[in-house]
């Protein structure tokens, strides 16, 4: 046994990863670094009935993508499988477990008796005398239902009438009586181990010191708590973490696997693409987020740190973290704060590395050399603090690539008036004469020649913008000019002129 932090996610190959996961993950990743620990990744793929061809693959991928780093390589529950059934004939053989031979009908039938006396079905201490097992059947009855094969599973052998305690670093201090812990199965009847037995055995053997993991386990946890104690193990148990559930941006409901599709955000951290219908679902870096902002987004959801602070790396966030700063309460998903999140690390981005991945967008788009590289950073910087992703800026910023062919016809039909016509044609020439033509420069000549015509700035500056653009908003105006440059910028005002020359032809 180890005495450093030793945290674990162990996720089952059985699908995509959901957000919830990545959470689990991020949180005990957190743990460890924070206490200088080390975090293992455990597949758990003993549910071979469920087993997805290429989770496991897409689990790693997906870590991987969000920088939460193994210390070791990943474990498999199912090269361990004689481990198992040796710790479950122990627990048999000591009278913590037994066999149950219980058929799907004698199930039922004690189901529908609990249904009709008003009680909830529960495999316990009492249910279990009416049923076929090796508590009621003779020594030589086991015996021949054994050697003759007859389908049984291993059970938890949980004593009535006792207190089980333990602590949650969470929830503080837990204590349920035994009679509502059900007898869990350790052992399925092929073989292979649940994770209530597996996940106890594997997190003793690695040396887990802490177990993170959802809320959903919390009901099972007095059940691991006797698993602990009948193994032998109750003085070297680790302490428990159970996560708050996210719940779906209304409120209502745990967020699920199939929310993302259905109400258009991603609720995967990677495409995943299901093997059996090609059905494709996106992911969070397929939506444009980075994988900072994503993980940013996560460890708050959930946890707060204590402080305003909303934006942190990786390694603030292991300096930051504490469990007990985690939620009891659930996590409400909340798309738009994601989106803000991405946005906060867009503008974290050097300018230079967003023109350089622009550039090549525009390349595809409009061809070699149809932008300079100083144009492409100017756009960058002036796009950057209006977009939430970098795939917005040649689509939110197209009007700076592309001379404008359409005019925004409802500001031009509410603002334009018969006088504005010489004082833009007085524009022109004022601007065809600065020669510094920058932005501070350009708002000096705009004003000037506004009042040369007793105009407020305001009635015509919207309109400046349209006939440049061609739309009524976007990046800041004068400094957009500069960046065109005075030919390109006294191009698109004639060509803005022209139109409104042939729109207002007649109107006087």
């Amino acid at each position: 046994m180890t005495t450093s932090v030793r945290t674990r996610f162990a996720p089952s190959p059985t699908g995509p990863l959901h957000i919830g996961g990545v959470r689990t993950a991020l949180y005990a990743y957190l743990f460890a670094r924070k206490h200088g620990g080390e975090f293992l990744l455990r597949i758990e793929d003993t549910d071979r009935k469920r087993f997805v061809e290429g989770a496991e693959d897409y689990i790693v991928e997906s870590l991987k993508w969000c920088g939460i780093q193994p210390d070791k390589p990943s474990a498999r529950q199912s090269d361990d499988l004689a481990i198992y059934r040796r710790e479950a004939e122990r627990l048999v053989t000591e009278g913590n477990a037994y066999l149950a031979f219980d058929t799907p009908g004698e199930l039922e039938a004690v189901r529908l008796e609990a249904t009709a006396a008003g009680e909830t079905f529960t495999y316990d201490h009492s249910t279990r005398m009416k049923l076929s097992n090796s508590l009621t059947l003779s020594a030589d009855e086991v015996k021949n239902k054994v050697r003759s094969g007859d389908p049984c599973v291993v059970r938890l052998k949980v004593p009535a009438g006792q207190e089980i305690r333990f602590t949650d670093l969470v929830r503080q201090e837990v204590s349920v009586l035994s009679d509502r812990v059900d007898d869990k199965v350790l052992l399925k009847s092929d073989g292979m181990p649940t994770y209530h037995l597996a996940h106890v055995i594997d997190d003793h053997l690695s040396g887990i010191t802490h177990v993170i993991r959802g809320e959903e386990w919390l009901p099972s946890a007095p059940a691991h708590v006797l698993l602990y104690r009948f193994l032998g193990w109750e003085d070297q148990m680790p302490e428990f973490a159970h996560l708050p559930l996210i719940l779906k941006p209304d409120g209502k409901g745990k967020l699920s696997k199939r929310d993302g599709d259905r109400m258009g955000f991603p609720v995967f951290p990677i495409r995943w693409k299901d093997p059996q219908t090609s059905e494709k679902f996106e992911g969070f870096r397929e939506a444009g987020y980075y994988p900072e902002s994503f993980i940013n987004m996560l460890a708050l959801l959930g946890w707060n740190p204590g402080t305003d602070q909303e934006v942190f790396t990786m390694e603030e966030l292991i300096g930051a973290f504490s469990v007990n700063h985690i939620h009891k309460a659930p996590a409400r998903f909340d798309p738009d704060k994601a989106r803000w999140f991405n946005a906060q690390w867009l503008q974290r981005r050097p300018d230079h590395d967003l023109a350089e991945r622009l550039g090549a967008t525009l390349e595809k788009k409009y061809g070699m050399d149809s932008f300079t590289p100083e144009f492409i950073l100017g756009c960058v910087r002036l796009l950057k603090p209006r977009v939430q992703f970098e795939y917005e800026m040649p689509v939110t910023g197209s009007y700076l690539f592309e001379h404008p062919v359409h005019f925004d016809d409802k500001v031009l039909d509410k603002k334009w008036k018969a006088g504005f016509q010489p004082f833009f044609e007085s524009l022109v020439g004022a601007f065809n004469k600065t020669e510094t033509f920058n932005a501070s420069s350009l708002e000096e000549v705009f004003r000037a020649t506004a009042e040369s015509h007793e105009l407020k700035p305001g009635k015509v500056l919207q309109l400046l913008r349209v006939l440049v653009t061609g739309e009524s908003g976007g990046v800041d105006l004068f400094p957009m000019l500069e960046l065109f440059g005075k030919e390109k910028t006294l191009k698109r005002l004639a060509n803005g002129l022209a139109y409104v020359s042939a729109k207002f032809v007649d109107h006087g």
